[in-house]
């Protein structure tokens, strides 16, 4: 079996020496190469032709933002983002992920060297997931004085709709961008949404704040003993464990610390299993992008409570592990691509709402 092949790119010497000693140890991967600078990355990505590289989001020449852009649009492939445990690092990491980048890990701002050594068996994880993930080219930037393309239609509206009706959403691996994709085509009278994205602490605050300026819905972190509200969407909170609980005639957001489950905190599985036991029913499951198991079993507890789940296809995953997962325990009532789930979703409420299409 070939060893997968791995540039790391930093400006730090000590890091580049820390990421390459914990890439050699492992028996499926060697560092080929490591770069102080973009342009001395770039010569190396075509010289050494690498299966995956890692890449420090604040360099001198040029920062990782911008050649991640041009790397993705020229010459697309695997890339996981070493960023800094910041407000400014977790703005710059989602703004990479939207450029393409697979993953992340985050090294603390002090101690560098021991919490990158620490973090060791999670960055060679991620670099393993990357070098399976389905790469998309970046699409090129519009060429000045080219005609916009036009904007998406604005979401239509579902009309009434029993609020006790919850979309529950579960996500890993290339799931900040899938989930967006989703909730940017939802309406604003659309049910509650609630998300479990594998992300660690320090990073799901600017990704809800993110989404919230880009959505019809509001989006916010998941507070401990809310209200589950229509046209909201809640976000487990990296490093808690987010549930649904039943308080009188509302829903409610539990936010609670605990042991990892199915070896992550917030894990989907923890999600599921409320909105099987406290929602049923009115209950809409939704498995996008990511790798492992988490949350397959619990979606189909979901469906065997009268829940109606739409899993993402394999085609327009990154990685597809708990959508296949999913789909292995018999949760799916529907296998979709990324682009129709929002679409079947609204149709889905419409007709369980008693509304026909062409009367909304």
């Amino acid at each position: 079996m070939p060893k997968t092949r791995v540039v790391v790119v930093d400006d730090s010497a000590l890091v580049r020496s820390i990421l390459s000693e914990i890439i050699n140890k492992q028996a499926d991967m060697e560092c080929v190469g490591a770069a102080a600078d973009p342009l001395i990355a770039r010569e190396m990505i075509r010289n050494l032709n690498p299966d995956v590289i890692t890449l420090d989001v604040e360099m001198p020449k040029m920062d990782g933002i911008d050649f991640l852009s041009r790397l993705m649009r020229l010459r697309p492939m695997p890339v996981v983002m070493v960023s800094t445990l910041t407000e400014r690092g977790a703005e710059v990491t989602l703004k990479a992920l939207e450029l393409g980048a697979v993953d992340f890990v985050a090294k603390p701002k002090i101690g560098v060297a021991d919490g990158i050594r620490q973090l060791a068996a999670d960055i060679t994880d991620k670099i393993r997931i990357a070098a399976r993930a389905h790469i998309k080219r970046a699409a090129a930037a519009p060429a000045p004085g080219a005609p916009a393309t036009a904007p998406p239609p604005p979401p239509t509206n579902i009309g009434r709709l029993s609020t006790e009706k919850i979309i529950f959403i579960g996500a890993s691996t290339g799931g900040t961008e899938a989930t967006k994709d989703v909730l940017v085509n939802l309406p604003a009278d659309c049910p509650a949404v609630c998300i479990t994205q594998h992300m660690p602490p320090g990073f799901t605050a600017s990704y809800a704040q993110r989404l919230d300026g880009l959505c019809k819905i509001r989006v916010s972190e998941a507070r401990d003993g809310e209200r589950i509200l229509p046209g909201h969407c809640y976000i487990a909170p990296g490093g808690k464990h987010f549930s649904v609980e039943r308080s009188g005639a509302n829903y409610i957001a539990r936010v609670q610390d605990g042991e990892p489950v199915n070896r992550h905190k917030p894990s989907v599985e923890v999600l599921f299993n409320s909105a099987a036991r406290v929602v049923g029913q009115n209950a809409l499951g939704i498995m996008l992008t990511g790798m492992g198991a988490d949350g397959a079993k619990a979606m189909r507890t979901m469906k065997d409570a009268g829940a109606y789940n739409l899993v993402q296809d394999e085609a327009t995953c990154v990685v597809f592990g708990m959508p296949r997962e999913a789909i292995a325990a018999g949760a799916a009532d529907e296998v979709l691509p990324l682009g129709q789930i929002a679409p079947r979703l609204i149709e889905r409420l419409r007709s369980t709402a008693g509304f026909s299409m062409n009367r909304v």
